[in-house]
């Protein structure tokens, strides 16, 4: 019951017509802020989600989780057989692949481009999951030439389609009396794929191992041992599995520390985004400071009265700090409902365009997510409480009868 009467009194101050237009007016602008601060806070994060998710849909999607790579660049893995099938062993992986990287010249009818050329097992479910044209089935023989697989940006820069013919330069060439002399290869290009990371689509060249060696004159041998991980979050962990199954000679890297420096940039963003518009929050909380005490001032009679008629002091001021709370609630709601509006059609519609060649995405991604709505409405409610403190105490001081001595 005692509850009900605070907030009966409460809306109805709230909502009363008031003789100064002032105060309405600050109440208002107070809603806006709140709402601002809460629309802005959803949006950043949103912004920073997207971006850590495109990262790990786009990069892990088509790099690996955990690499092995010799600590001391060599000939290459010899025995990388066996030791694939000792890492494939391991606890939460999933797939490992020998891969075999070098750097080449890829030509066709528009222009000549390097590339890497990456020899690696093309049946796993990721590169089939993002593969735009073309298949990857007999990749040793299609259509009379080995198959390849190029990167969507590699492709349409140098003018490849599924069933074209791609040259292929390798350094790695045949000695002659006037020096090394390249050794040109010809595939046929079995299939286009599209990460949706720029670097990747722009550079690789996928074959089959044995075509890899074949183009970088090697023997049998592969350059690293890729692990793709049931959980990417546990890259660490595993990279210390893998470090001790594979032998003194290898050492392994995982994905969370290739990618440090993006990784720390985006927690960094995340952090001052949330400091920076929280500053937004405290012009809010300024504006239910001023609005409260001016209801404070106007309502000193009725404040007296209530008091004179029995009311506690402590209801009087649990009347003044519900009005900042239903303030605040108010642009807490307006504000969740633009953020998530907009961010859920800018995601979906692709509205901000960025150069992908700086950002690797061609958009900017947003992911809003709802568990960050509780924490941003309680910061907002929050900043409310502490903002109707001091004139929910001033109410609660009304002196009865000073007030209505002259009434």
């Amino acid at each position: 019951m005692t509850r009900t009467f605070e907030w009966f009194v409460a809306a109805r101050y709230l909502l009363a017509k008031r003789r100064q237009a002032v105060i309405p007016l600050v109440t208002a602008v107070s809603v806006a802020g709140v709402a601002a601060g809460v629309m802005a806070l959803v949006i950043a994060l949103a912004i920073n989600s997207g971006f850590r998710r495109a990262l790990e849909e786009s990069l892990l999607g088509a790099t690996p989780h955990v690499a092995l790579l010799e600590k001391t660049p060599s000939t290459g893995i010899g025995q990388w057989r066996e030791i694939t099938s000792r890492l494939a062993r391991i606890r939460g992986v999933r797939e490992a692949s020998p891969a075999l990287y070098g750097k080449v010249l890829a030509s066709g009818p528009l222009q000549s481009a390097e590339a890497t050329l990456k020899g690696t097992r093309l049946d796993s479910q990721e590169l089939r999951a993002h593969i735009r044209g073309g298949g990857v089935e007999r990749m040793d023989d299609v259509r009379g030439l080995p198959g390849v697989v190029l990167g969507a940006r590699l492709a349409e820069r140098i003018g490849m389609r599924p069933g074209d013919v791609v040259r292929i330069l390798s350094p790695q060439g045949e000695m002659t009396p006037f020096g090394m002399r390249p050794v040109e290869f010809r595939f046929r290009v079995a299939a286009v794929f599209e990460s949706g990371f720029y670097d990747l689509d722009n550079q690789l060249a996928l074959t089959t191992v044995e075509q890899a060696q074949r183009a970088l004159a090697l023997p049998d041998v592969v350059n690293a041992i890729e692990l793709k991980l049931d959980d990417p979050a546990k890259a660490p962990e595993a990279a210390r599995l893998a470090e001790a199954a594979a032998g003194p000679e290898l050492g392994a890297t995982h994905w969370m520390e290739q990618n440090r420096q993006l990784l720390n940039a985006l927690r960094m963003e995340k952090i001052v985004s949330v400091i920076t518009i929280s500053l937004i929050q405290l012009v809010a909380a300024l504006n239910i400071l001023t609005a409260l005490f001016l209801r404070v001032m106007e309502k000193k009679r009725d404040i007296a009265v209530l008091l004179s008629m029995g009311a506690r002091r402590a209801q009087i001021a649990r009347v003044f700090v519900w009005q900042g709370l239903m303030v605040a609630a108010g642009g807490a709601l307006i504000g969740l409902a633009l953020g998530y509006t907009l961010s859920l059609l800018a995601g979906r519609y692709r509205w901000i365009r960025i150069d992908e060649e700086i950002y690797s995405l061609s958009y900017v991604p947003f992911d809003p997510r709802w568990a960050d709505s509780l924490w941003i409405a309680a910061l907002a409610l929050a900043v409310a409480l502490l903002a109707a403190w001091y004139p929910a105490r001033a109410a609660a001081s009304v002196a009865p009868a000073e007030t209505l001595r002259y009434e």
